[in-house]
């Protein structure tokens, strides 16, 4: 049996004594389970990811759940930026532990438990402080902070004054149809690939029901497969005449990613 600590809010602790840890988190391949992390001689790196976690949740206080999972147990295992790659690998728990014991820095690491965590096998709850750990990610301290709206948090102390001392460029209202058409014209034939992706991306900023698909069209024999994907992502919402036979066109188009991307759109759209 390994052991592997779980922090979370004091609320839960009744609930976690009393019935378990239940799997309200998502992994990489969108499975139901629990985040854990080995219980490493080192306490600061047992609890690395307290202050992290206290950006979001937590308000009165945690807890660490000592939990015993069984050595064969398979979960998902790597650094948390590997999640969003599909990139963590399915090992047994021992395996997993083993890893990380043995990794010079193991900070950023994370083990999924793709299921609920029963009560039996809870082996202690703890008051835990909130004072261990890094923030953002490891070693950020030091570098410039982002203050793009996926990584800012609403209502965090001190994020006013450090949106107005380090604006970011993509904060504003979007530029208008027009504009965008403009850029993608001067962009060239068939056009620079970075330049049409981004202004592809400001059209789906807008969230438009409708779109100029006249203009955009073309951009369906782009050479770039990338261009094409955007292309789909960003016409797929609209209820302009034409989209369904542009997708159509592109559901055949050689390169898979394009091909899964007009999939998903249909069926996105199918659900409406």
């Amino acid at each position: 049996m390994v052991m592997l600590v779980h922090l979370t809010s004091t609320a839960n602790a009744a609930r976690i004594r009393r019935s378990g840890i239940r799997a309200v988190s998502h992994g990489q391949d969108g499975t139901r389970g629990v985040y854990c992390f080995p219980v490493l001689p080192s306490y600061t790196l047992t609890h690395q990811w307290m202050r992290e976690l206290g950006r979001f949740e937590g308000r009165g206080g945690w807890v660490a759940v000592h939990v015993r999972v069984d050595d064969a147990q398979p979960v998902q295992a790597g650094p948390y930026g590997d999640r969003w790659r599909q990139r963590q690998r399915t090992v047994t728990a021992a395996e997993a532990v083993r890893r990380i014991a043995a990794l010079e820095d193991p900070r950023g690491w994370e083990v999924f438990v793709p299921r609920a965590i029963r009560a039996g096998e809870v082996h202690r709850v703890r008051a835990a402080p909130r004072v261990v750990g890094w923030r953002y990610r490891p070693d950020a301290h030091g570098t410039r902070p982002c203050t793009c709206s996926g990584c800012r948090v609403r209502g965090e102390y001190g994020a006013r004054r450090l949106r107005e001392r380090l604006p970011h460029p993509l904060d504003g209202p979007p530029p208008p149809a027009r504009v965008l058409l403009a850029r993608i014209a001067a962009a060239g034939e068939p056009g620079d690939p970075a330049a049409v992706r981004d202004a592809l991306y400001w059209f789906r900023v807008l969230r438009r029901r409708r779109g100029p698909l006249d203009g955009l069209a073309r951009l369906a024999g782009h050479p770039d497969p990338d261009v094409r994907e955007e292309l789909v992502m960003t016409v797929a919402p609209w209820s302009t005449p034409g989209v369904a036979e542009l997708l159509d066109r592109l559901a055949d188009d050689p390169h898979p990613a394009v091909r899964e991307a007009v999939a998903e759109a249909k069926e996105a759209r199918a659900a409406r």
